[in-house]
């Protein structure tokens, strides 16, 4: 209620009465107010989380702002925000009319002056998130509806218009199917750069990437396609190398930065490289590595999931860049209007945790992460195995499985199935000899990185929002799982009624 109708309420109620309720509503007014002063030009997230009664008030005042919600609204439009089910509307807060325009997913939609607003906020909200997460010359992002892989083929989609004759993508191997699918979704045909052994770890095999890049001609590469976050014992790629030889030979660099955020070490890789936005053609852009001196390098643009980072519904992500315009031409790219679900998603769950709720989620990650490496080893070490050393690795972790390659041709792969069937998800089993073709590219030794890796293994990932009782108990499983295989085994061995083995298994 207004002023006004505050003080008309006192004609009815005790004028005391109404005047602590106005000063109770002023509070959420002054939230509201912060917030939206914050916005420009800092695009601030509230250090504190807002209550659910702030929050849900905002959202059905920015409601109120559409115009599906006008009383007496008359639509005579084929697209008039009608919804025929009540309960979508209210899972929706009566944002129905999404956000964007036919040319452009970022402009503003004159039917929804509301969901135009909650879309810029999250925009802003999200950027300053990736700021507070170590990318802090982060220039520009939005919310795109659409996953990781969609979102990374309308980023090579965009240049295409920029780089006409191009026809492949330079790739460092990660097993991940979308990622290989969207280059060949938008196009394009992408060369596979095999991953380099080094000890325990899969690392980035740079001179290789730039002999592709000779061998293909410069001006035939659309753009060089890096990897952040990704399953150990393959490690995020060497960034800062890519990036130099990106500038050397003027080819874009769009990283995928698909679980990234959470991570400080991966959000550390694309702070390294920054632009400096010069006078020169628009294809080019020089880039600095801030407090490492004068060397240069580039990246276009990081997409990454929102749903791993940011623990909100799958099928939305974040496209950032240095450079605004280049953001702004993505953007452009994306064909009509779109949902504004992943945009309400996001504002309500960042305005519900503030800026201090994240950062505590982080920091729990990273010492959850340190515990699930204790336990692992601890784990590998009783039943005959061992932790891979893979120090470069922010996020996952690998234990070897080679006494059950050993023991039986298929326990790997059932070690994977009983895991699953005790409710122990995320966890990746990999065995040495599994082939996927996708797109008319074979991989040999698909899911590990690498056609020829030493040893089968198991990975297990620290996200964000894990737990220790999740990790406790995932151990407690794991440790019971690899005891019935190691019995079933030696059952085997002994000649032992095989149907006895099988009866184990559902323990």
């Amino acid at each position: 209620m207004n002023s006004e109708n505050f003080t008309l309420s006192e004609r009815l109620v005790s004028a005391s009465y109404v005047r602590q309720a106005c000063q109770a509503r002023r509070g959420h007014e002054q939230l509201i107010r912060q917030l939206l002063e914050q916005v420009r030009p800092r695009g601030k997230c509230p250090e504190e989380g807002w209550s659910e009664s702030t929050l849900e008030l905002f959202l059905n005042e920015l409601a109120v702002m559409d115009s599906n919600n006008f009383l007496g609204n008359c639509g005579v439009g084929e697209r008039e925000g009608r919804v025929a089910s009540a309960i979508v509307a209210r899972r929706h807060y009566r944002l129905i009319h999404g956000i964007g325009r036919s040319g452009d997913i970022a402009a503003v939609q004159p039917k929804a002056a509301g969901s135009s607003l909650l879309n810029k906020l999250t925009n802003s909200l999200v950027l300053d998130i990736l700021k507070i997460s170590g990318v802090r010359s982060v220039k520009s992002c939005f919310v795109v509806p659409m996953a990781t892989g969609m979102s990374l083929t309308l980023c090579f989609l965009t240049l295409r218009h920029r780089r006409h004759n191009a026809r492949y993508i330079i790739w460092p191997r990660i097993d991940q199917k979308s990622c290989f699918k969207a280059m060949i979704t938008a196009g394009f045909i992408p060369v596979v750069v095999e991953n380099r052994l080094e000890g325990d770890e899969l690392r980035t095999d740079v001179e290789e990437a730039e002999r592709k890049i000779l061998e293909l001609g410069a001006e035939n590469v659309l753009c060089v396609h890096s990897t952040t976050s990704c399953f150990a014992p393959r490690t995020p790629d060497r960034l800062e190398e890519l990036a130099k030889m990106c500038a050397k030979w003027n080819i874009p660099h769009i990283v995928n930065n698909a679980y990234g955020v959470q991570s400080s070490k991966c959000m550390h890789l694309i702070q390294e490289v920054s632009i400096i936005h010069m006078h020169m053609p628009r294809s080019y852009f020089m880039f600095s590595f801030h407090g490492q001196g004068a060397r240069v390098g580039r990246i276009d643009a990081f997409v990454q999931s929102l749903d791993k980072n940011f623990m909100v519904p799958v099928g939305s992500a974040v496209i950032a860049g240095f450079d605004p315009a280049f953001v702004q031409e993505i953007s452009q790219t994306y064909p009509g209007r779109a949902s504004a679900s992943p945009s309400l998603d996001l504002f309500i769950t960042l305005v519900t945790l503030g800026a201090s709720g994240y950062k505590k989620l982080l920091s729990d990650r990273k010492e959850i992460y340190a515990f699930l490496g204790e336990e692992l080893k601890k784990l590998a070490s009783a039943h005959g195995e061992r932790l891979l050393h893979t120090p470069h690795n922010p996020i996952s972790y690998a234990v070897s499985l080679d006494g059950l390659q050993t023991n039986r041709d298929k326990a790997v792969t059932e070690l994977g199935a009983m895991l699953f069937t005790r409710q122990v998800s995320g966890a990746r089993v990999v065995p040495l000899d599994k082939e996927q073709t996708i797109g008319g590219h074979t991989f040999r030794g698909f899911m590990s990185h690498s056609e020829a890796y030493p040893c089968p293994y198991l990975n297990a990932a620290a996200a964000v929002g894990i737990t220790r009782q999740d990790v406790a108990l995932c151990m407690k499983r794991l440790d019971k799982c690899l005891k019935i295989l190691r019995k079933d085994a030696k059952c085997d061995d002994t000649g032992t009624n095989a149907q006895t083995a099988t009866a184990s298994h559902r323990e």
